[in-house]
């Protein structure tokens, strides 16, 4: 598995092909399962330049932050004939969290959040994988934070498929699931003179996939 860097992704409308793409892009039949999507079988790994692993959080109960992790691993299998044996595979550096303030990006990798120093990744690890609608997934799994593992269920929308100039396949994903921080260990909380939560223990995890079929081996 390769470490990825983050960078902000964009995102076009539907059936729209990148700049410099060729072909159509694939969209699944609305009346089910769309037989075409057989030939995204295989394995892809992330696309750095057009991906973001992120979340946010409500703060003062007044605004959002919004964050996300500058190095990860992955490994994807996704199964067009039989999406349930579709599969993925994150490994998250918890100290490259980037808010875009270092003091609070300080704080959120220290001991009253993620404690990276003694738990350097946050793992997600799929379990199962089912056909929601003709263009959305439920990927159920394990999310690991500070050692704790509990199952959580990603909301996938099936975005499209291209080829683009250099012969590259791509396919891309937007995946989010809303979690409690408590659940896993993050309990540190400070209160608000006029009452209420500085930090939400609602927690919105964001997966903006845009990924690159990696050769199929010997």
């Amino acid at each position: 598995m390769n470490i990825f860097g983050r960078s902000f992704t964009s995102r076009r409308a539907e059936g729209s092909a990148a700049p410099g793409a060729t072909g159509t892009a694939v969209l699944p039949d609305p009346a089910g399962h769309d037989p075409s999507m057989a030939a995204l079988t295989g394995t892809w790994m992330v696309d750095p330049a057009h991906s973001r692993i992120g979340f946010s959080v409500r703060h003062a109960m007044v605004t959002t932050v919004r964050g996300a992790f500058a190095e990860y691993q992955s490994r994807l299998y996704f199964d067009g004939d039989d999406p349930s044996r579709s599969s993925a595979e994150l490994v998250l550096a918890t100290a490259s969290v980037d808010t875009g303030v270092e003091q609070r990006d300080a704080h959120v990798v220290g001991r009253d959040f993620l404690n990276a120093s003694q738990y350097p990744r946050m793992t997600f690890k799929s379990t199962s994988v089912e056909l929601a609608g003709d263009d959305l997934y439920r990927m159920h799994g394990d999310l690991t934070i500070k050692g704790v593992a509990r199952p959580v269920v990603l909301e996938l929308t099936y975005i499209g498929f291209v080829t683009d100039a250099f012969g590259d396949e791509r396919v891309g994903f937007d995946g989010t699931t809303t979690i409690n921080r408590t659940d896993w260990g993050l309990t540190y909380q400070a209160r608000l003179a006029q009452g209420g939560n500085m930090v939400s223990e609602k927690v919105r995890l964001q997966f903006d996939i845009a990924a690159i079929r990696t050769p199929a081996g010997p």
